[in-house]
């Protein structure tokens, strides 16, 4: 069997030297670009590590993985250009390094290029493939819409909140998941499984991010701590902050919330001493603890041996214990 690391390695080999012969070049450049940004390969490394669990050629699957970390990539690049976010991974965003014709074009090809990897798999299994990646990503559309959505909303609930996120994140773990062990043969209970397994790592793994936004480190984060409370992102940080919040906390709350002209050292300051007064740290912290827990039982129901998938499980807490 692969340790994540070795799997990891083979993923950015196989990502580097994928070829991008079409033209015009000015369409691939930013896909090439984007793939060539780093981060942790999250998706293609469980979807291989699912199907190490039952077979070690892991190789014979490695380019519909690679399909999942296109995919993955270009909802980052829309993402971006939505958000307008200049920076992705210490690099400039499509849209700054070229425009954003560009990006919306590019991304556009991105994701025609992601199903094309992603069917190059067994053909007796396509069908069934394609359904599970068809699905996933109008699930994940579904979950950024909810996320636009939340953004004109202040009633918005934790259950909503944890819904959104398990569309916009959890469900392409899932997938990964899911297809590695679908590609290896599995019984479909283990395929079950391990799509459940997926679904409560990535709702700890998004949580996980909404907790290291506001207590991370700078150095070790690679972003700005503390941008969601700058732009007022609903997160399960300020959702529940609203929610537990008494009244001169709530008070002062909705004096961030609301301020149009302010110092935002002061309100990141003002937000986090919030934050710390309510108890959030913690709730936050037991809820992430809570969804590993699922996410182990889940595991514990796939019909293997406990060595066999001892890998998985550690990555999973290698997640779950990262600072960036």
């Amino acid at each position: 069997m692969y340790t994540s690391n070795q799997i990891l390695e083979k993923v950015n080999q196989a990502l580097a030297s994928l070829p991008y012969e079409r033209r015009p070049q000015a369409l691939y450049d930013p896909v090439r670009y984007v793939l060539s940004l780093g981060g942790k390969r999250i998706r293609p490394v469980l979807m291989l590590m699912a199907y190490n669990l039952w077979h070690d050629d892991v190789d014979r699957i490695m380019m519909p993985a690679l399909g999942l970390e296109t995919y993955h990539n270009y909802t980052l690049l829309h993402d971006d250009l939505m958000d307008r976010a200049d920076v992705r991974r210490g690099h400039p965003t499509v849209h700054r390094k070229w425009n954003e014709n560009t990006a919306i074009l590019s991304g556009d090809s991105m994701l025609v290029l992601a199903y094309q990897r992603v069917a190059q798999c067994d053909a007796a299994l396509l069908s069934q493939v394609m359904a599970l990646f068809t699905e996933t990503a109008l699930e994940i559309g579904e979950g950024q819409q909810y996320d636009m959505d939340f953004e004109t909303r202040n009633d918005v609930s934790e259950s909503e909140y944890i819904e959104m996120i398990r569309l916009k994140t959890s469900v392409l773990l899932a997938c990964a998941l899911r297809m590695g062990a679908m590609l290896a043969g599995a019984p479909e209970t283990d395929a079950d499984a391990l799509y459940d397994f997926g679904e409560q790592v990535g709702l700890a793994f998004q949580l996980q991010d909404d907790y290291l936004d506001v207590y991370g480190d700078f150095q070790v984060f690679g972003k700005r701590i503390g941008g969601d409370i700058l732009c007022n992102k609903k997160t399960y940080m300020l959702i529940n902050a609203q929610l537990h919040a008494d009244d001169r906390q709530r008070a002062e709350l909705e004096h961030w919330l609301s301020a149009t002209d302010y110092d935002e050292d002061a309100k990141i300051q003002a937000v986090t001493r919030l934050y710390n007064e309510i108890g959030i740290p913690r709730m936050a912290r037991q809820k992430i603890e809570h969804y590993y827990q699922l996410a182990e039982q889940s595991l514990a129901k796939v019909s293997l041996p406990e060595e066999r998938k001892r890998p998985l499980w550690q990555y999973a807490q290698e997640m779950l214990n990262r600072q960036n």
